[in-house]
């Protein structure tokens, strides 16, 4: 362990907790998906962001056009050239997502006790009786006594902006509905749930498809994140669609969990999905509010020890208005942290707030503490019973290069690779030291013409939790005949002085192709 690392399970001096923190390069192990919206698309306050910490940008499609969603992603490219900040870019799908549509943005005031029906006719004006969905299925997928939840955006639990309905009956394509509680709608864009109610819609909607086969193709997404997915079929369809887009082959699909049957499906799904979004909005309506930390405990760890990302959102709604977050609110970020998460997902807070660089800079801040106190030598023991043995020729040499680094108090593990895999297996073991993930680009060809691939590998370690990554010269081959690759080994280490995570006399963990062989080499730097 680290010098300044402490365990909670060890008695800590209560002085020691006031110590100011060290700055670092690295704002914490953690990762920061922030999503992009109308308080923080200019340049300047993108790059904020990415100052602050945020590794990746979410681009929500459920509201805003392509065009819209293309002017911040060109200001996302200018705020990366001048802050030298790499970013990956995650297009989130609207899925069945189902919606009131409130096309007068007239403010509807709801009063507890009275009626208001549901109803399919788009045509029809919201209002304080009436509310038009985007579904026409909805009577035939609820009966009496459901619970239908409302709110901006997405039904936040606040009682004034959310409204809970009760089904009292159903009239043909209708759904009346008793209000519970006193609340005003206000804006164009209304989310509705139905608390554990199966709806038929597909999970890739058509307006989805069209907005990755052209936005996606067009930027060449990182990541996809598949809203509601509820079974393991969802992301096999979803990666046959990526599959026939060219360059979206290599895009990885996140499973965004967000309700009763994507939670009794998870172990499929995590099989097929390349990481977990564990959205908790939802989450936590189809669930009892007593059962959702034991869901994120549960689905966490079986992220970890599949090797997969696991990203928590909704943690600081509180910051959407207001500049430091709750109590509760900074204590459950560093308890997903602990949990094992490796990347927080901030919707509202960076989309509409009021603070977006703010919060992306405290919420890292929390990360980096609970870092310093997260217990390594307990996970590392978990992951290798979890694995067994006889471990897999990789996942041994990943677990090696973590224990060497932990045991020599090495500054940094330098990882060479090619797909990016044995990166992501060396963060699987959760080092206390930063794993700068060199890619080596590989030269590949369809025939007609060469192209260098690469970059992908590269930005999509950016939500896996502790990785860092750096394009190599493609003149530099990733696996060496000679016993060493120096070239390319001294570009990484002057890169990690240049950024004080590695000083003369440190040690350094390597990982490397030699031949046919994989190596783990420990090297202590001289002046």
């Amino acid at each position: 362990m680290h010098a300044n690392h402490l365990l909670l399970e060890e008695p800590i001096r209560m002085a020691s907790i006031l110590e100011p923190s060290k700055a670092s390069f690295f704002p914490a192990m953690t990762k920061i998906v922030g999503t992009l919206g109308p308080k923080s698309r200019s340049v300047d306050i993108i790059s904020g962001c990415l100052n602050a910490g945020m590794s990746v940008a979410r681009f929500d499609f459920s509201w805003g056009d392509p065009k819209y969603h293309q002017e911040t992603l060109e200001n996302l490219k200018a705020a990366i050239k001048t802050t030298k900040k790499l970013c990956a870019v995650m297009l989130d799908t609207v899925g069945p997502e189902l919606q009131v549509v409130n096309k007068s943005e007239k403010s509807i005031s709801l009063q507890a006790d009275a009626t208001v029906t549901l109803t399919p006719d788009q045509e029809k004006e919201a209002s304080s009786e009436v509310l038009p969905i985007n579904f026409d299925g909805l009577s035939k997928s609820v009966k009496k006594g459901d619970t239908i939840f409302i709110g901006q955006y997405l039904f936040t639990g606040s009682e004034t902006t959310s409204v809970w309905l009760e089904v009292s009956e159903v009239a043909g394509d209708d759904v009346v509905c008793v209000i519970k509680n006193t609340a005003t709608l206000a804006g164009s864009l209304f989310t509705l749930h139905g608390s554990q109610i199966r709806i038929e819609l597909p999970t890739l909607s058509d307006k989805d498809k069209e907005a990755i086969s052209t936005w996606g193709v067009q930027n060449k997404i990182d990541f996809l994140s598949l809203s509601y997915t509820r079974h393991a079929e969802d992301v096999r369809q979803a990666r046959e669609f990526l599959s026939k887009l060219g360059d979206l082959s290599q895009t990885q699909i996140f499973a965004k969990i967000e309700n009763i049957e994507g939670l009794n499906h998870f172990d499929e799904i995590l099989q097929e999905a390349d990481g977990i979004i564990l959205s908790r909005g939802n989450l936590g309506i189809d669930l009892p509010p007593e059962k959702v930390f034991l869901f994120q405990k549960a689905a966490v760890y079986k992220c970890n020890m599949a090797g997969k990302p696991a990203v928590v959102t909704r943690v600081v709604d509180s910051m959407t208005d207001n500049l430091r977050p709750t109590r509760a609110e900074a204590t459950d970020v560093a308890n997903a942290v602990l949990d094992g998460t490796d990347a927080i997902l901030l919707g509202a807070e960076t989309l509409r707030g009021l603070y977006p660089v703010e919060t992306i800079s405290i919420v890292g801040k929390i990360c980096s503490e609970a870092e310093k106190v997260f217990n390594q030598d307990l996970y590392f023991k978990k992951t290798v019973k979890y694995v067994g043995e006889p471990m897999t020729h990789l996942e041994s040499i990943a677990s090696s290069a973590v224990r060497a680094a932990i045991k020599v108090k090495a500054s940094v593990i330098i990882c060479f690779t090619s797909s990016g895999r044995a990166a992501r297996l060396i963060a699987k073991y959760r080092p206390t030291m930063p794993v700068l993930s060199v890619v080596i680009p590989r030269l590949k060809t369809n025939q007609l013409k060469w192209s260098f691939s690469g970059a992908f590998e590269a930005r999509q370690s950016l939500i896996v939790s502790g990785l860092f990554p750096m394009l190599a010269d493609p003149r530099h081959p990733a696996e060496s005949t000679s016993a060493t690759n120096e070239s390319v080994l001294k570009v990484a280490l002057d890169h990690g002085k240049a950024s004080g995570i590695v000083k003369s006399h440190d040690r350094v963990v390597v990982c490397q192709k030699v031949g046919d062989a994989s190596v783990v080499k420990i090297i202590e730097l001289e002046d």
